[in-house]
């Protein structure tokens, strides 16, 4: 097996413990909602410390429902990915027609070759 591929196995196992470990171990059992985000966990503990705390702000936009806000979470993070994968493709696309551009020209003007008699062989000069 190449060492790419044992990395990448190895990476893909993790994140796969990341997600099931927390569930096979119960973190989160003593919790109502064991698995909030952490706005939600801030707004209780200052509400415990504060309890007459007012927000400075509102939201511009409140979902009706926890399965929405999940949602348009979820697709936030999804356009999130699909820009970052669309850049690094660039970016290799652009790195991998580069080296392809410098191994031509390195053909055409490789060892022993002198590009001017090269040039005046397809030109038709120097025949006679």
């Amino acid at each position: 097996m190449k060492r790419n591929t044992k990395i990448n196995l190895l990476l893909l196992a993790l994140v796969a413990a990341l997600a099931v470990l927390p569930l096979a171990l119960g973190l989160g059992d003593h919790k109502e909602e064991p698995f909030t985000g952490a706005d939600a966990e801030a707004e209780t503990a200052i509400t415990e410390l504060e309890p007459d705390y007012e927000p400075w702000f509102s939201p511009l936009y409140e979902p009706p429902s926890g399965e929405i806000e999940s949602a348009l979470f979820s697709l936030q993070a999804a356009l999130g990915a699909g820009v970052l994968a669309y850049y690094f493709g660039l970016r290799r696309g652009r790195r991998q027609g580069e080296e392809k551009a410098l191994a031509r020209r390195g053909d055409e003007h490789g060892p022993g070759h002198d590009g001017t008699a090269a040039e005046d062989t397809r030109s038709g000069a120097g025949q006679g």
